[in-house]
């Protein structure tokens, strides 16, 4: 570890945000260039290198752009800043930890982890109206408690008092971040929403939303002793009518000048809607009528619902990327940090990263980072997502007689092509690559368990037998967060007038609801997470007891014994498990990075997390593919030979094989019995040197099945004999 200090750097092939610099930008024109200067590699660390999801996130700003479109009554929503519209009249939307959608999609994956339940089981619809306007309010409801409660004791303190001081900065952040939706009017929707619903409907019972007319009254005691509800008496007042309390008359006047000093186009209503959100009014008013207020109201709905469908269609891949990149992290899941997983975002189309023109860019930087004694910024393993697969063609028909699944185009992926252009690259630098397909419903764990890998194999053909298959890492199956039966989101219900007053009317075709149509994540950021996990002796010690603190887990294989039920993903159960005859094929193949939902224990625990069933590469062996951890224990061994002979000096290298009890080799050999020993028991390393071809050929055997690794000697004027 005093030599290598990290093997798990991550390189992700996928673009983030358009908008933010990429790996092409930063590496610029390479032309009679071999490698990059320390100064380009600093700057692309700066602009590129993320080692937690925060960080991702503030470097990166993943963002949704909106305009409108008055042809037709539309919000248009784009990933790519549009070109040709006025800057005023685009809106950005900041894709973050505070989105509702992202909440809700986080919050449903944290459910269903600590609930251990498969997908069937969970209560999907419990989680889901996490973005209807009624949970949006929540929200707000929250927010604005904290305002009034921060304020009531700022009010309390004396000028110029330090705690008061610190309060306001409070006060200033919390104003801030509701003043950023005065003139974003989709944001301001679900308020007015909710506004108008408690309005209208403030006589109702919560159970039937339905309201009868309403008057304010006050109760009393008749002169015959009876009861009754008189009529409250009316303020010849037409302003807002507001609580008798100082401070939240206070807080509403903040929240007018806020609203006129921030907002570009003032309206009246929206501004009557702010106040009347953060400081509520005790009173309904008089002049409300009725007839504009409902017409508001579904208006809005309606809107509302197609709007967000829009954006959620729009946002989805984005999303999905963002969701993948945070299970990245949270694979590595320990207190003590040592060998942090870091990853490097190309942001980068991957077609435009392996075009002829742009390709040796990135050889430049490979070679800068991968070809040196210095491995701190060394890449051992890279990301690739969303590698198209060919779905079988629906039967034709000759007319619809029923409604049937839309026939949209589906977006596109990396293909076939880009992904083996990129491994006939990065073989040379010695960088595994986990890819995965695209997502949907026949790349889950639902569809292997039933038409099991031979999709998969048959579709990773074109890349076995090759130079760079041993760096070529399949992962499957993709990970559901929402299941497509199972995304419904119902927004709300119309509203209706009544000879008796409002309601929200019942009927099943007044119930909005909109379709998020599934959200995945791809296999290769969890496969890709778990494997730089795994190269953490502090992650290792959480989990095993013999771990030695010198050694990376190059040697951890993970398919060993009970290996994969301690070393688990973070991600939850999603099936009962594959059939028997499933199960037979994957072995019998011994193909891919395969994750596994199956029900296990450990020493009488329930395993209730998703576990690595097998973990192989593209590399042709006897019985199938073989293991990912050879290729990384050769690359591991041949940068570990580099650096200790001085470039494969030939005198060197027989002294680093020898049985000197201090070569490297013998070292090895006598520190096996932990879980990452370079050497575990069973394995050897022997090498032969080719006089006349000047090569070095090293035997590394894995409990007898043997790998050859190959390198070039450098030879002194005085060489040593063996």
């Amino acid at each position: 570890m005093d030599i290598i200090n990290q093997t798990n750097r991550t390189m992700l092939f996928e673009e983030i945000n358009p908008e933010v610099l990429d790996l092409l930008t930063l590496v610029g024109d390479v032309r009679d260039i071999d490698s990059l200067s320390d100064d380009t590699i600093k700057e692309i660390n700066k602009h590129l290198l993320v080692k937690n999801f925060d960080e991702f996130l503030n470097k990166f700003s993943p963002t949704v752009y909106s305009f409108y479109n008055a042809a037709n009554q539309k919000v248009v929503y784009t990933l790519k800043k549009p070109e040709g519209i006025p800057a005023e009249a685009i809106s950005e939307i900041q894709i973050n930890q505070d989105n509702d959608f992202l909440k809700m999609l986080f919050t449903l994956i944290d459910t269903k982890k600590s609930q251990g339940m498969t997908n069937v089981d969970f209560k999907f619809e419990n989680l889901l109206d996490m973005i209807s306007p009624k949970k949006v309010m929540d929200d707000i409801r929250q927010v604005r408690k904290e305002i009034h409660f921060l304020h009531s004791q700022y009010d309390s303190l004396d000028e110029g008092d330090p705690k008061k001081l610190e309060l306001g900065d409070k006060l200033n952040y919390m104003f801030e971040d509701a003043s950023r939706n005065y003139n974003n009017v989709m944001a301001m929707l679900p308020l007015a929403i909710e506004d108008i619903k408690t309005r209208l409907l403030l006589g109702s019972a919560q159970e039937d939303q339905k309201a009868e007319a309403f008057q304010i009254g006050m109760l009393s005691i008749g002169d015959n002793g009876e009861l009754k509800i008189l009529e409250a008496p009316k303020s010849d007042s037409t302003e807002l009518a507001l609580l008798e309390d100082s401070t939240s008359g206070e807080l509403a006047e903040v929240f007018g000048e806020d609203y006129d000093a921030v907002t570009e186009s003032p309206s009246a209503y929206v501004k009557d809607l702010v106040v009347r959100t953060f400081c509520p009014l005790p009173a309904v008013r008089d002049d409300i009528n009725i007839d504009t207020e409902v017409s508001n109201y579904n208006t809005y709905l309606e809107f509302y619902k197609n709007a967000k469908d829009d954006f959620v269609k729009t946002v989805k891949p984005l999303v999905e990327k963002m969701i993948g990149v945070k299970m990245f992290f949270d694979q590595y899941a320990t207190k003590n940090r040592g060998m942090q997983p870091a990853l490097l975002v190309t942001n980068t189309k991957l077609d435009m990263l392996v075009k002829s023109s742009n390709i040796s860019r990135l050889e430049a930087y490979l070679n800068t980072v991968n070809s040196k004694n210095d491995f701190s910024d060394t890449v051992w393993f890279g990301i690739v997502p969303s590698i198209e697969m060919d779905s079988q063609g629906r039967a034709r028909i000759s007319r619809e007689r029923f409604r049937g699944s839309e026939r949209t185009s589906r977006l596109e992926g990396n293909t076939m092509e880009s992904l083996s252009m990129l491994l006939d690259t990065i073989k040379r630098y010695k960088v595994q690559v986990f890819f995965s397909f695209q997502s949907g419903e026949e790349t889950t764990f639902n569809n292997l368990s039933t038409t099991g890998v031979d999709k998969y194999i048959d579709k990773c053909a074109v890349l076995t037998r090759k130079e760079y298959s041993e760096y070529a890492i399949p992962c499957l199956p993709n990970f559901t967060v929402i299941p497509k039966d199972k995304s419904g989101v119902v927004i709300d219900s119309r509203m209706l007038q009544t000879e008796y007053g409002v309601m929200l009317s019942k009927e099943k075709e007044d119930i909005l609801k909109l379709w998020i149509e599934g959200v995945y994540i791809g296999a290769a950021y969890v496969a890709a997470g778990i494997a730089a996990a795994c190269q953490c002796p502090e992650y290792l010690r959480e989990n095993f007891k013999n771990v030695s603190r010198e050694y990376p887990g190059v040697r951890f294989d993970i398919e060993a014994g009970d290996n994969s039920l301690r070393a688990v993903t973070t991600m939850a159960k999603e099936i009962s498990g594959f059939t028997n005859n499933i199960k037979d094929s994957i072995n019998r193949r011994n193909f891919g990075f395969v994750f596994s939902s199956e029900n296990a224990k450990l020493q009488d625990k329930d395993i209730r997390r998703i576990t690595v069933y097998k973990a192989r590469s593209l590399a042709s062996s006897e019985d199938g593919y073989d293991s990912m951890y050879k290729t990384l224990v050769s690359t591991y061994i041949e940068r570990m030979l580099r650096f200790q002979t001085g470039d494969f000096k030939y005198e060197n290298i027989v002294r680093f094989f020898s049985n000197n009890p201090s070569s490297q080799k013998s070292r090895w050999m006598t520190s096996r019995g932990f879980v990452n020993s370079i050497l575990q028991e069973g394995d050897d390393m022997n090498f032969t040197i080719d006089e006349k071809t000047n090569l070095c050929h090293i035997d590394l055997a894995y409990n007898g099945n043997v790998k050859n690794l190959e390198v070039t000697i450098t030879k002194a004027t005085s060489a040593a004999r063996v």
